[in-house]
């Protein structure tokens, strides 16, 4: 897992490719004015999902972890919790789906940290991960989600 901010993105351009693009992606583009959905950079092999969306309680959520996608997941306005768990401490309870290149698991509550504006994140298989919890109340939130094929 990598937590910085958009500012130091080139620090990142050396770990592959399609992480560079995608970095580039955020910063190159007027993030606020992208319609809500799924944006091509390279068919398949990297993409952005633009989402609107109210941040939830942490309670209930489930880690989720992807195998043929990294994330990149961008706060554009609003900010969230964001949980990061190691996978090998966690137990899976829906198997990998790789339609939807996601598995979900439960386990120890892992660490938590605050996502705001012009912060990313990146997440790779070997990271769970819980997205868009709440800090104290539901509140709204923009995030553009960069899946880059590795």
């Amino acid at each position: 897992m990598i937590l910085d901010q958009l500012s130091n993105a080139a620090t990142y351009f050396g770990m592959h490719p399609r992480l560079a693009q995608g970095l580039r992606f955020l910063a190159d583009n007027d993030l606020r004015a992208l319609a809500v959905g799924r944006h091509a950079i390279d068919g398949n092999n990297l993409f952005a999902l633009v989402q609107d969306y109210q941040t939830q309680p942490r309670e209930g959520a489930r880690w989720e972890t992807h195998r043929r996608y990294f994330d990149i997941q961008f706060i554009v306005s609003g900010e969230e919790l964001m949980g990061y768990a190691p996978l090998a401490g966690l137990t899976t309870v829906q198997e990998y789906d790789a339609e939807k290149d996601c598995a979900l698991h439960t386990g120890e509550p892992g660490h938590f940290f605050r996502l705001a504006a012009g912060e990313f994140v990146i997440f790779a298989p070997q990271d769970a991960h819980m997205p868009g919890r709440a800090i104290a109340e539901p509140a709204p939130t923009r995030k553009v989600v960069i899946k880059a094929l590795i």
